[in-house]
């Protein structure tokens, strides 16, 4: 199957080699700052986690969102999404790559990420975040690929396979709680200090992965002359409907405990947050915009339907990851620190290398789910998928 992402277009080359250059300016920056150090990032004493974690944070959504298209598949035996769900499951795996690539470049000894191995204990959430998030990419590993060479030899799947399936869907939500727990945990941040974090972490997610599904979909119509239908676009357009809901609902719950019980410490980051401070309303300007770009994505969802309707379900798809990324991949860490124990100020922006090497990053996780769906692509009608050319 490997030797299909090994033939392509010139289009197809140019953006493979524009992905291995961003992965190795990337890989430079790396090796400066394993030389310098965590110097010249933003990072300080009062502000540990940046936009590395933030990321991180939103890539395990990501993750873990294939569980939207599995889990209606498999248990409820929902055909339309046969031809999208080893996608789904290929957007995991390398989302999850990135998600450990933003693990190591956030330490400045990645060696020492051994030592969760070596010296493991079972009190430390971030163990346990390991563990899942290991555990969730060897699962979409062995069920994609399985998956794919049964249909490819038109042959049923291995019963066992069905066991892992059941397996990965409860693992799918594990590995985002656990992430909230890293930060709900830390009882001197009052603005993580939240029993509807987790929850909030999860209906992010499940609007964001479909989201992201959504434009990858628009786009493989696009550069290939296979069509998955309107009823699967539409089922996930309903699935971010709900979702998106859900995750505004739950930062109005937020807004209404923080501000109605009106504690000092617990208020001074959300006011940070929504309304800047005397130096910069820089945060507060991206707050809103997150804010804003949701709420109208949700309502172009609701408003929308039908075929005719895919263009704006496409901007609305767009929309919610910049949303969500503003509130997750950067608000969520840069707000928590604002505040220090102490109940002082601090401003934490990222630096120009934290910015290219995060691109970088993210560079190397869309050459991984180019690779694959190019591997995808080539058995797509075998999937389910319709094919102009047959």
């Amino acid at each position: 199957m490997i030797e299909k992402a090994l033939s392509g277009t010139k289009a197809y080359w140019i953006w493979i080699a524009f992905l291995v250059l961003g992965c190795l300016v990337a890989l430079d920056l790396f090796l400066t700052q394993l030389d310098v150090g965590l110097g010249i990032t933003g990072l300080s004493r009062d502000v540990p986690w940046g936009m590395y974690i933030a990321q991180l944070t939103f890539m395990v959504g990501i993750a873990a969102s294939a569980v939207m298209v599995v889990l209606p598949y498999y248990l409820h035996n929902y055909k339309q999404f046969g031809p999208i769900t080893v996608l789904g499951e290929f957007l995991a795996i390398s989302a999850v790559m990135v998600c450990m690539l933003f693990v190591a470049v956030d330490m400045g000894r990645p060696d020492r990420l051994a030592n969760l191995l070596l010296h493991p204990r079972p009190n430390s959430p971030m163990f346990w975040d390991f563990l899942s998030v290991m555990g969730y990419l060897l699962l979409n590993i062995v069920i994609s690929f399985k998956t794919l060479e049964a249909k490819r030899n038109d042959v049923q799947p291995p019963s066992w396979l069905k066991v892992l399936v059941i397996v990965s869907i409860p693992w799918a939500f594990s590995i985002h709680t656990v992430t909230a727990f890293l930060y709900s945990g830390l009882a001197a941040r009052p603005f993580w200090l939240s029993a509807i974090l987790a929850p909030r972490f999860l209906a992010s997610a499940f609007a964001c992965g479909p989201s992201l599904l959504f434009v990858v979909l628009y786009i493989l119509e696009k550069v290939s002359r296979v069509r998955f239908g309107h009823d699967v676009k539409r089922s996930l357009a309903r699935i971010i409907t709900y979702a998106l809901a859900a995750s505004l609902f739950f930062l109005l719950l937020e807004f209404f405990t923080v501000f109605y019980s009106d504690i000092p410490h617990h208020t001074h980051p959300f006011h940070y947050l929504l309304f800047g401070s005397h130096n910069t309303i820089s945060i507060a300007v991206l707050a809103w915009l997150s804010i804003l770009l949701t709420s109208l994505a949700l309502l172009i969802h609701l408003v929308c339907r039908g075929e005719r309707s895919e263009r704006y379900l496409i901007l609305a798809s767009v929309m919610t990851l910049v949303g969500l990324w503003i509130d997750k991949g950067f608000n969520m860490v840069a707000v928590g620190f604002s505040m220090t124990p102490n109940e002082e100020l601090v401003v934490y922006w990222p630096t120009w290398p934290e910015l290219v090497l995060t691109f970088g990053i993210y560079s190397f996780g869309m050459l991984v789910f180019t690779l694959l769906a190019k591997i995808y692509l080539a058995y797509a009608g075998d999937l389910g998928a319709e094919r102009l050319d047959t």
